[in-house]
């Protein structure tokens, strides 16, 4: 196993590899591996093994189940793009003939098409995908819909298998040769796949009244694979990880990820315990939103989460269809996190000055309730509520001299900067509200105007 051991302090490995056996011994697990990423780099990895003398090291393979989701996801979000497709487009646009030809590549993304959750006829997971030979077998024909589309996240894993249809008839070629030209081999995933490669271990089944093992049978899934068919290891996985933080020039922008990470669709009603975006799972987790995915085939369970604001990930494997292993990918972060919080970077002063900006920044009102607007780098700037109503946000600078909101309610908005006839400022508009020097003032940039008289007291 790489020797990782001057990454982290000895009481951080001590409280990660206590963590990781307590996860095999008590989950009665055959064997279980992970990880822990610090800003992008493997700082950390243990294992723990049934067979004395012996432990997986982070090169062995173990089926990630519906982590393969976030590697379909990623092929389709290429696909948008490069324009070959819109999010809002029907399925049916690009993939006629299925039971699902209303539902958009948005809702079958974020598990909101209200497709079912499963294949018609038996378990898909340990069944030959010669039984399910076409796409029509993907879904009931009389109701393949279990919600109205777009209302709620209902989990599907037939919608994966279209999405990696979806990709097959746009590209021309196998889904799986697809993601290993556009996506694998850009990040140097060599050991990532859709049929295991020596060494790996076996899938089992764990006797829940006695410890007992029985072999899991090792199936392809055929046109099911996108749900959950590939291998991987926790060193390929950590950098798929560092990807999901930050993106890759090659395979997809950071603005695109982003994009991935943000809710498409809303928690269950008085519960924020997690939600999708566009193909990965957002979780709350001991005070930390994460993202990334679970996963579990027959014989293995697997997990990977990303705390951006930690810049922080972790990864867990065992080979036993019950086991904790996304649970433990999750404590092993907050463990990491708790035992070596992240440290900010120094202050430092923009590298340049424009005098114009700095001009813009201070007190500005949106009627009569104040905000704060400071400068950032890159030309950005960021509006603070000051007072008790208003809203808050990030923008970024463009060419043409406005800005574009990034966050909350004015993500996506302008903000332009209005000149009065003598070439001063005169106020900001956010996508119509006005933003003033002086509570309600000047008269002429309010909206509605200003009552004559001004200010009173009675």
């Amino acid at each position: 196993m790489t020797d990782l051991s001057d990454e982290l302090l000895p009481t951080t490995r001590r409280a990660l590899l206590h963590r990781l056996a307590v996860a095999q011994s008590e989950g009665r697990t055959p064997s279980m591996v992970a990880g822990v990423l610090r800003d992008g780099r493997l700082v950390w990895s243990g294992a723990r093994s049934m067979i004395d003398g012996h432990a997986p090291t982070t090169d062995v393979q173990y089926r990630i189940g519906s982590i393969t989701k976030t590697f379909v996801a990623v092929l389709v979000l290429r696909l948008r793009d490069e324009g070959l497709l819109d999010l809002a487009d029907p399925l049916g646009r690009h993939l006629p003939g299925t039971p699902a030809d209303g539902a958009t590549v948005a809702q079958l993304l974020s598990h909101s098409a209200g497709l079912a959750s499963e294949t018609p006829g038996p378990w898909w997971e340990r069944t030959d995908g010669a039984l399910r030979p076409g796409l029509a077998d993907l879904l009931e024909a009389e109701r393949p819909l279990r919600h109205p589309a777009g209302r709620v996240h209902h989990y599907s894993n037939p919608t994966y298998a279209l999405l990696g249809a979806l990709v097959e008839r746009l590209r021309g070629e196998p889904w799986g040769e697809v993601l290993r030209r556009e996506v694998l081999e850009p990040l140097g995933m060599d050991r990532t796949g859709l049929l295991p490669e020596h060494p790996h271990p076996g899938g089992f089944a764990v006797h829940p009244w006695a410890d007992v093992l029985l072999p899991e049978p090792l199936t392809d899934t055929g046109l099911m694979a996108p749900a959950g068919q590939l291998w991987s290891t926790v060193a390929d996985l950590a950098k798929w990880a560092a990807f999901l933080t930050s993106g890759h020039e090659k395979v997809l922008s950071a603005d695109t990820v982003a994009e991935m990470r943000r809710p498409a669709v809303g928690p269950e009603p008085g519960d924020w315990s997690d939600t999708y975006g566009l193909g990965l799972q957002l979780i709350r987790h001991d005070g930390r939103i994460l993202h990334g995915h679970s996963g579990s085939m027959p014989g293995f369970t697997a997990g990977l989460w990303v705390s951006e604001a930690d810049g922080l990930a972790a990864i867990a494997f065992s080979n036993a269809t019950s086991s904790p292993s996304a649970t433990v990918a999750a404590e092993l972060l907050a463990l990491t996190a708790q035992h070596e919080p992240r440290i900010p970077e120094p202050w430092r002063p923009l590298a340049e000055l424009d005098d114009q900006l700095l001009a813009l920044t201070g007190p500005w009102y949106w009627g009569a309730a104040p905000h704060g607007l400071r400068l950032t780098a890159d030309r950005g700037l960021e509006l603070s509520v000051l007072g008790r109503a208003g809203r808050a946000g990030r923008f970024r600078a463009e060419a043409d001299g406005t800005w574009t909101g990034l966050n909350d309610y004015y993500a996506g908005e302008t903000l332009r900067v209005v000149r009065a006839a003598d070439g001063s400022v005169s106020h900001l508009d956010i996508g119509s509200f006005v933003f003033t020097r002086e509570p309600y003032g000047p008269a002429g940039a309010v909206p509605g105007g200003v009552d004559p008289q001004g200010w009173r007291v009675d």
